[in-house]
């Protein structure tokens, strides 16, 4: 009878730890074919099982459980259980029994298919053939192993290839200074080493509990450990009588030792890559095992050279993510700043480990007059470079912010900015900015080529937000950079995040901008903060394939009425005389008559200088104060002509005004409005810290962005 195997699943493979027999079984549950080492297997010559039917291979017991993977034969399907089997006089033995139909027929038309009969090996046989131990070490095993990065993987896999196949405990011990992803040198000796990874086959606990994984340790004097790192070579030691058991034992202080070590093969495998050794693997056979020779180490040793590669692998590609990973956390803001109206909370999570180090960033930076900017951004591409590149591109925003450009004028700049470093290496990003004014509770926002910010009502609706499109910084053609104003409801929730957020591979993009919306409800007004970040992060943790990740979520409120005030200023010079009763009558409302000298001065000064320069500019004057955690004077008027600060000569009469505001103001400024200018200035009030007082709590994932 001709057999073709169906291509149903492949035939369960041999490896050094087991031996399986083949067996071929007709229609009626009958043997007709047998491989010829049925005797090793079954304890059987085949001519004996040739002819009988397959439940002669179990007792009584298992014969039904046979009989149910017999009938899988008959059903086409494959399966598979764990059986005990008898082995001729010797009684039984557990065994893995797969039942595997064919293609083809019997004789009689029935179905018929093959038994693979898996048992263990003896210990005696266990490590006998070099070649079974050899392709169980170097075939598909550092491949499997080798395919992960994570130096602690990398080390479980090691140890889970050495045993069985070599031997039955092994443990791998690295440098500690791989583990801390610094530079390796050339150590030995009295080197500082790390157990990453334990492992055995015998079933004593007892190894695990001597020799723990994660112990950093430093190796005594006088043993095998210590002569391995001195020499970058491999040690043999082909049986440890009690003696040497318990001398090792001593010097190491491990009474446990003693007992586990006497009797046992031992052989110490050097891990040693760019003539830099890595650290080593311990291999051990227990007593009853055939014992460690010359062959054996070297073996051992071609599978060490290769396992170190792998090792060297992982510690270099851990230090360039560790060095990216604290470039990026480097240049993200340690803190967030903005006016007391305002509550920002932030999320930073890195990539996972199978996915490189990105360039996602924010800023929350608080602006003279009650207003802050929120910016997020994300570099393209990911590593050192996408991390360089947000912080320049971090820093660049942040003084144009400073400098208090409109959003799109600040994107404008940026992808100018953009343009020149992409001559040198191309590089695109985009960015979303917005300014938030907390006296008119509008929100300007200009995005380029980023993804649409959500707007949260304190009652739960949500929407996101529709800006002027406009290509990523950085590509040249397309739309010019547009802003769009937004009139804010008091108490609004504002959300702005990067693709990581709301995209993956198993996920669509609008199906991630759907669970965002989902996260808000009723509740908004009054839910806290702290509560909505931890919920927008809600699941992100276990993704294996996740991107980079920035939220920045704000709640947007008014300044109290009570804390702004503001007055028309006529067009005349006896209005400056008002104007300074004004400051007076308002400063000792808000009890700040402290500051009534000082203020009414740089009011004096300002208005003047509007008067004097602005007077064929449309549009009226206006004085402005506000009161939150300093007190800023503000004049607006219709001229877009910005003043700038300068030394006036001994014989000039004017000139003087700004250079007093400077002296008097903790700091001044200018920005443009599309009315005009305002020019303003800042003092600090007595008493009262700039800062925030009330400490933020802990968050979690928190260490990925302090460490």
């Amino acid at each position: 009878m001709k057999s073709v195997m169906a291509p149903r699943g492949d035939a369960p493979t041999d490896d050094s730890a087991s031996r399986t027999l083949v067996l071929g079984v007709d229609g009626e549950r009958r043997i007709v074919q047998c491989g010829p080492n049925a005797e090793q297997v079954v304890g059987r010559r085949p001519a004996e099982l040739i002819g009988r039917p397959a439940a002669d291979l179990v007792d009584g017991d298992a014969k039904a459980d046979l009989e149910a993977l017999l009938e899988g034969i008959t059903a086409r399907q494959e399966r598979t259980a764990v059986l005990s089997v008898r082995r001729g006089e010797a009684g039984t033995t557990d065994a893995v029994v797969t039942a595997q139909p064919m293609v083809a027929e019997d004789s009689a038309g029935a179905p018929s298919g093959l038994l693979f009969v898996r048992v263990a090996l003896p210990p005696s046989e266990r490590y006998q053939d070099p070649a079974r131990m050899r392709r169980a070490l170097m075939d598909d095993q550092l491949t499997r192993f080798g395919a992960s990065l994570d130096l602690d993987q990398s080390a479980r896999g090691l140890v889970d290839v050495v045993v069985p196949h070599y031997c039955t405990y092994a443990e791998v011990l690295v440098l500690e200074s791989l583990v801390a992803a610094d530079e390796v040198h050339a150590e030995s000796g009295a080197a500082v080493l790390r157990r990453l990874a334990v492992t055995s086959d015998d079933g004593n606990e007892l190894w695990t509990a001597t020799f723990p994984e994660g112990e950093v340790l430093v190796f005594p004097d006088g043993t095998p450990y210590r002569d391995v790192l001195e020499t970058a070579r491999p040690v043999h030691l082909p049986v440890l009588d009690a003696d040497a058991a318990r001398e090792i034992a001593g010097r190491w202080r491990r009474a446990p030792a003693e007992e586990l070590l006497t009797g046992v093969s031992m052989v110490l495998l050097p891990l040693v890559a760019r003539d830099t050794l890595l650290g080593f693997i311990a291999c051990s056979r227990i007593p009853g095992f055939r014992r460690f020779d010359a062959y054996d180490v070297e073996i051992g040793m071609e599978f060490a050279n290769r396992a170190a590669i792998v090792v060297d692998n992982a510690r270099r590609f851990s230090r360039e993510r560790a060095t990216a990973l604290a470039l990026q956390r480097s240049l993200l803001p340690t803190g967030l700043s903005a006016p007391s109206p305002v509550e920002v909370r932030h999320r930073y999570l890195p990539g996972s480990k199978l996915v490189e180090v990105g360039g996602d960033w924010y800023e929350s930076i608080a602006l003279p007059g009650a207003r802050v900017a929120l910016i997020v951004g994300d570099v393209a591409g990911h590593g050192v470079k996408a991390a360089v590149t947000m912080g320049r591109l971090r820093t660049a925003l942040h003084t144009l912010a400073n400098l208090e450009l409109p959003p799109a004028d600040a994107l404008h700049v940026m992808h100018e900015l953009m343009i020149e470093l992409g001559e040198q290496e191309p590089h695109f990003a985009t960015c979303l900015y917005a300014v938030y004014d907390a006296t008119s509770g509008t929100l300007e926002i200009a995005s380029a080529g980023h993804l649409p910010p959500l707007l949260v009502a304190p009652d739960g609706t949500n929407e996101y937000l529709t800006i002027p499109p406009a290509p990523p910084l950085g590509v040249a053609g397309g739309a010019a950079i547009e802003s769009r104003e937004f009139a804010v409801e008091d108490g609004s929730v504002f959300v702005i995040y990067t693709d990581g957020l709301v995209e993956n591979r198993g996920r669509d993009i609008d199906d991630g901008l759907a669970r965002l919306q989902s996260v808000f409800g009723v509740d908004t007004a009054t839910r806290p903060m702290e509560e909505m970040a931890k919920a927008i992060l809600a699941g992100v943790y276990a993704d294996q394939h996740r991107d980079d990740i920035a939220v920045l979520i704000s709640r947007l409120r008014r300044l109290p009425e009570d804390r702004f005030a503001s007055w028309v200023v006529p067009s005349e010079p006896a209005a400056v005389r008002r104007a300074r009763g004004f400051v007076r009558t308002q400063l000792d409302a808000w009890g700040l008559s402290d500051l009534v000298y000082s203020t009414e001065l740089l009011a004096t000064e300002l208005i003047t200088n509007a008067m004097r320069y602005a007077k064929d500019a449309k549009g009226p004057i206006e004085l402005r104060l506000l009161y939150e955690r300093s007190l800023v004077c503000e004049v607006l008027d219709g001229s877009a002509a910005l003043p700038r600060l300068r030394h006036a000569d001994d014989d000039e009469e004017g000139g003087r005004g700004l250079l007093v505001v400077s002296q008097l103001a903790d700091r001044w400024g200018t920005r443009r409005t599309a009315a005009g200018k305002v020019v303003w200035c800042e003092q600090a009030v007595p008493g009262q810290d700039e800062k925030d007082d009330e400490p933020v709590p802990s968050w979690p994932g928190e260490n990925h962005h302090r460490e």
